[in-house]
């Protein structure tokens, strides 16, 4: 079972999701050799200790996450940004929210791989618990730029509720259609990087 960069963007913003957050943004920003990424909330927001707790990797309340079938957590995140010579940053008040900041050198030989991004952001938007969401994703090379942006709201307006086969599939369909747009400027690294594993998700 390997871990991808999907892997943790599903776990991150799961946790805004769980904070009962009405907005949550999730900002993709991917260059030559570097994965940028941003998850910001509204939700309970953390105080110092809880902050300090959260990045332990051997604490867990037990409940949080009762119902996920994979948990990695801001501490491991933490570890494998660190691993590829990438950054990491947590910012969090009690009644305002959390924005969790991190990037990944993908150059680097202990980068993970990208794994599923379109349906990490199905499944993202899809997620019961998703209210005001908002996907930017971006890509910037020197091959040309190209964006686009996934709002929850916006998609139901036109699809309907996110929740049978048929709007699911339509989901898809758009937002594979959204990211192949953008894969035109996507430069090639290393061929260890280009033949990624599966991640968790793809895996189940």
């Amino acid at each position: 079972m390997h871990i991808c960069i999907d892997d943790y963007l599903l776990d991150i913003v799961q946790n805004s999701f769980e904070a009962d957050s009405s907005q949550v943004e999730l900002i993709v920003d991917q260059t030559e050799d570097r994965l940028n990424c941003t998850v910001r909330d509204n939700g309970k927001g953390m105080d110092a200790e809880v902050r300090k707790r959260v990045l332990d990797p051997f604490y867990t309340d037990g409940k949080k996450h009762a119902k996920r079938k994979v948990g990695l957590g801001l501490p491991f995140l933490s570890q494998a940004c660190e691993a590829c010579e990438g950054t990491f940053a947590l910012h969090s008040e009690v009644g305002v929210g959390t924005t969790v900041e991190f990037s990944f050198n993908l150059a680097h030989l202990d980068a993970p791989p990208l794994g599923d991004l379109c349906a990490t952001f199905v499944i993202l938007l899809a997620h019961p618990l998703a209210k005001g969401f908002v996907i930017r994703r971006t890509i910037s090379t020197v091959k040309g730029s190209g964006s686009y942006q996934l709002d929850k709201v916006e998609l139901e307006d036109v699809l309907g509720n996110l929740t049978t086969s048929g709007t699911l599939n339509l989901l898809k369909e758009y937002v594979t259609s959204q990211e192949e747009d953008v894969r035109q400027y996507y430069v090639s690294l290393d061929l260890h990087k280009q033949k990624a594993p599966l991640s968790k998700q793809q895996e189940m």
